[in-house]
């Protein structure tokens, strides 16, 4: 199909239903474009004896304990050998000539290092899901977004978003990355563990002046929150700590200090009304955030300076300028399109 060579990996966590339910639709079709390779996290539900057993054809890889999601992937990628890597979660029914698509746009541009398919909700096919939709965004204080879905309003998919379009981040749940971008910007940063850890990985490539889409022509099907529930205390945790990580590591514009700081506000208006909502497990999670970003504090401004001396050409595409929270609870612009096109980068 093309001269690129591409690895279709799965990583694992006792995720046997979604095995069950999955693994023969990716095989079905991403067999013909792709070696298939799933990457298991010490699991011990059964599914490498299913894998084994029901899938002879994938190849596995067998780590020694859970690593999470970053680190997971880094270790599994670190032992395959290929052009592109595809990460797909494993909660995800993929669909016909969903990988032909991508890989084509990818081989035509050579800055373009990373792409996602549309991610529509495997429960209610005919809207966007919440984890990536029709591509990812980044406003003033690096709130992320999506083209498709504003917080929780999720549009249905009408074809209002075709064609391969510039975006600010991918999405992990199927994100296609040439190994080589991936590799020399050292993957994805394990201390994450989970959540985010693609936002990050896409930040530190548009600062090195490279592209990030969305193909319009492929799409997949997401069930979400197979690894933690969005209503987790310990997804609220992973989120809120891993943005102040992303802003750190990743923000070089002027009066990044205060952008930090007006952040660190947000987050306790956050907090002050998880607690009116009766919800004190989630204010605790964000004052664990809070306090677990500033133990790190040392760690993370190290990974700064790196960072900072791989800039080059940033690439500032899909950076919204205004801030999605005021836009969407006090403006009520709850779509996408009613988003000024002005205030994107």
């Amino acid at each position: 199909m093309s001269e690129y060579s591409v690895a279709v990996v799965i990583l694992n966590w006792n995720g046997l239903p979604y095995l069950q339910n999955f693994l023969g639709t990716v095989c079905e079709y991403s067999r013909a474009d792709a070696e298939i390779w799933v990457v298991d996290n010490a699991s011990s539900d059964g599914s490498v004896v299913f894998i084994q057993e029901q899938h002879p054809e994938i190849k596995l890889l067998i780590l020694d304990k859970n690593y999470g999601f970053a680190e997971g992937y880094n270790r599994g990628l670190a032992q395959i050998d290929a052009d592109i890597f595809v990460l797909l979660n494993s909660d995800v029914e993929v669909t016909k000539n969903w990988i032909r698509p991508i890989i084509s746009c990818m081989q035509g541009d050579e800055l373009l290092v990373a792409c996602q398919p549309l991610i529509l909700d495997y429960n209610k096919k005919e809207c966007f899901e919440h984890a990536g939709a029709a591509g990812g965004y980044l406003d003033r204080d690096a709130y992320p977004f999506c083209a498709g879905r504003l917080f929780d309003t999720f549009e249905k998919n009408e074809g209002q978003y075709t064609g391969v379009r510039e975006i600010f981040w991918a999405s992990g749940a199927a994100l296609f990355v040439k190994s080589k971008a991936y590799k020399d910007c050292t993957g994805l940063d394990g201390d994450f563990f989970a959540h985010m850890e693609e936002i990050d990985l896409c930040w530190r490539l548009k600062n090195r002046g490279f592209k990030i889409g969305v193909c319009g022509e492929s799409s997949v099907y997401h069930i979400g929150g197979g690894t933690l529930n969005r209503m987790d205390p310990k997804k609220t945790f992973l989120n809120f700590r891993n943005n102040l990580y992303l802003i750190v590591k990743n923000d070089f514009e002027s009066f990044f200090v205060l952008r930090l700081l007006r952040r660190m506000i947000l987050d306790g208006v956050a907090a002050a009304r998880f607690i009116l909502e009766g919800k004190p497990a989630f204010f605790n999670a964000v004052m664990k955030a809070h306090f677990n970003f500033f133990s790190n504090t040392g760690k993370t401004w190290r990974k700064r300076i790196s960072n900072k001396k791989n800039l080059a050409n940033p690439n500032n595409h899909g950076r919204y300028r205004g801030s999605i929270v005021l836009e969407y609870f006090l403006r009520k612009k709850h779509f996408f399109k009613d988003l000024n096109p002005s205030d994107f980068a």
